[in-house]
Formats: C-alpha cells, sequence, structure tokens
C-alpha cells in the first residue's frame, strides 16, 4: 500500500476510536469553551480546565489538518472546545505571540511548545536516578581506594576500581547503593535505589583500573559501584492514557529526600515494565483505609478495615523491570507511602 494512503487510513482510524471513546468523556460543569496558551502552562493543566479526567485528553481531540503538528502546542495559541456529532472535540487555533520590533536585525527563536508535565518536577529523575537488582550490585565494578591515600575524593580526583573488563565502556556513572525496594505483600526485593554520585571517565585499565571522576554532587568513597554511563535518550513529551494491562499495586518510597507526598512530588510504586507498565500510563492513588476499633459493638477488641479513599492521580515517566518512577499529578487529600495505585 502507498504510504501516503497508510497515513490517511491510520488518521481516520484514530479519529474514529477517539470520537468512539469521547463519548466517556466527562466535561467540567464549569469548563470554558476557549483558553488561550501562556507560557507555564502544561497540557495537563490545560485539560483539567475542560475534563473531570485530564488524562482523557488524547480521546477528544481533534487534529486541525492547517496546522504542521497540532500535538505541539504554544503560548499564544486558543485551545476551543467545539461539538462534533453531539460529541465534545477540542481543537486549537495557532496563535500569534507578540514579538517586539526594533529598526535593527535580530533573529527572534520562535516559542518553545508545552510540556505535557511540569519537566522541572522529574528532570533529576530522567537520567541520574537507577534502579538495581541485587545481581547488578554483586556485577558491578566498584571503588576499592582513592588515589593520594584520600578517604572521600571529589571531581578531579583519581579512584582505584575493580571489575572493569576491557570490553566495557569508558564513561562511567558513580552511584551508591541506597534503601532496598520491596514489594509489601510479598516481601520480594524488587531492586535498590542508586543514589547518583558523580561520572568517572576511565585512564588506565587493570586489575585495579585508574578513572578520573569527571564530575560529582557527592564525595566518592570506597564500596561506590559504576554503572556504565546512558546515551538513552528521555522523552520530554508524555501521551497520557490508561494502561493496557489491570494494575493493583502500592507506593513503596517517595523521591527528593521528602517524606510528604502532594502534586508534583515523585513516587516509586512497586510495578514495573514485568506488570505492563508504561510511560505514558495514568494511574488513580487510592488512599489506604485505616483498620480502626469499633467503639459501638459489644465484643472486645473488634475492629473495622476503612475503605480506601481516591486522593490523585499519578503519571508514569520512566519505567524499570519490578518498579516504576510516577508523578504526582493531581493532590485531592494527603498521600503516604503505602497507600494504593489502580487502572484509572
Amino acid at each position: 500500500m502507498h504510504k501516503k494512503n497508510v497515513i490517511v487510513s491510520l488518521l481516520f482510524a484514530l479519529l474514529f476510536v477517539g470520537t468512539s471513546m469521547a463519548a466517556d468523556v466527562q466535561l467540567r460543569p464549569d469548563h470554558p469553551d476557549r483558553y488561550v496558551v501562556v507560557k507555564g502552562d502544561t497540557l495537563w493543566d490545560i485539560s483539567a480546565r475542560f475534563l473531570k479526567d485530564p488524562w482523557l485528553w488524547p480521546d477528544i481531540w481533534y487534529a486541525n489538518p492547517q496546522i504542521k503538528n497540532p500535538h505541539l502546542i504554544y503560548p499564544g495559541d486558543v485551545v476551543t472546545l467545539v461539538y462534533v456529532g453531539g460529541k465534545p472535540r477540542i481543537v486549537i487555533q495557532r496563535g500569534h505571540p507578540e514579538v517586539k520590533l526594533t529598526p535593527q536585525g535580530r533573529v527572534e527563536p520562535l516559542a518553545k511548545a508545552i510540556p505535557t508535565i511540569p519537566l522541572n518536577a522529574i528532570r533529576p529523575f530522567l537520567s541520574r536516578s537507577l534502579v538495581l537488582s541485587e545481581d547488578d550490585l554483586k556485577t558491578a565494578p566498584y571503588v576499592v581506594a582513592a588515589a593520594g591515600e584520600h578517604i572521600a575524593v571529589g571531581a578531579n580526583e583519581r579512584v582505584y576500581v575493580r571489575k572493569i573488563t576491557a570490553a566495557q565502556p569508558s564513561r562511567f556513572t558513580v552511584v551508591r547503593p541506597g534503601e532496598a525496594y520491596k514489594d509489601p505483600k510479598t516481601g520480594e526485593v524488587l531492586g535498590y535505589e542508586a543514589l547518583y554520585l558523580g561520572d568517572a571517565l576511565l585512564q588506565r585499565t587493570g586489575d585495579p583500573a585508574t578513572l578520573k571522576l569527571l564530575h560529582t554532587e557527592k564525595e566518592v568513597v570506597a564500596g561506590d559501584r559504576l554503572v556504565p554511563a546512558s546515551d538513552e535518550a528521555f522523552t520530554a513529551n508524555f501521551f497520557p492514557k490508561a494502561p493496557s494491562k489491570t494494575i493493583d499495586g502500592d507506593i513503596i518510597a517517595v523521591l527528593g529526600g521528602v517524606s510528604q507526598i502532594g502534586q508534583n512530588q515523585v513516587v516509586v510504586i512497586d510495578r514495573g515494565a514485568r506488570d505492563g507498565l508504561e510511560v505514558g500510563d495514568v494511574l488513580a492513588v487510592y488512599q489506604r483505609g485505616e483498620v480502626i476499633p469499633d467503639v459501638v459493638t459489644e465484643k472486645r477488641g473488634d475492629t473495622v478495615q476503612l475503605p480506601d479513599e481516591r486522593a490523585g492521580e499519578l503519571l508514569v515517566f520512566r519505567t524499570f523491570d519490578k518498579v516504576s518512577y510516577g508523578l504526582i499529578m493531581r493532590a485531592t487529600t494527603a498521600m503516604h507511602v503505602l497507600d494504593r495505585v489502580r487502572n484509572p
């Protein structure tokens, strides 16, 4: 089939699916008819102005043929709610941001497209945060000593490392094993947090090998591990959707050195790629119901399990084999470690 015909067929199929799914989308009773995009907006924020469930934005998207890439939205664009065949649809009208003109010649860069979610909240966890398995820790090269008889060293210093093979690359990320992530139901160790320390470059092979620390955020000591530097590219645009499989898990940790879980906090959940989770999946967070004593019954020691209560939603932005990182997109009540996550 001709490539152009394939693309046209796919577009018609997507529009058909979107129209059928739009019947289940619920609009907010106070939704606007139009909204002008401003700097600092995210697609999730804009969607929340129109929809009760912001992650269903793609279901009512209407491809505007006059816009080269309708999935990129810029400050100044106008988001309008219309009805096609009696069903709500979102259309975008390309805006014209104001540009200050001066007599001299100059180049004005185009405004950047707004992101799906607040990227500043997750940027530190896209490339520098890792989860290592028990086997990873056992086989990873490790710092055995620092040059110059130092106990702890930083950038531009040298370290001696064992277990580096000739087949490995020359650039490494230095990490420190952190807490073990465990499945609260089964006790299975799902992985170990790997705290980012810095970057290192191989200078001399051998046992031990010699590496120079190029950049450090914390001092490096004996026992710290090294993993090959990753060239993996991480997307800045996330396509929100419900998981393709049934997910029933728990929040097992909160990242970023905080103890409270609220909007724009990063959490670790005990479900990952092996469970069918993908980047962009949206999960509902439920505050776990407490077990409280029944003070009314005459039966001594009787307790009652309160029901779980919906507390908000998170979006999965990075997956590992057995765990995933999620960003809390909405928090309607307090959240805690061991609160539950399920399909929305």
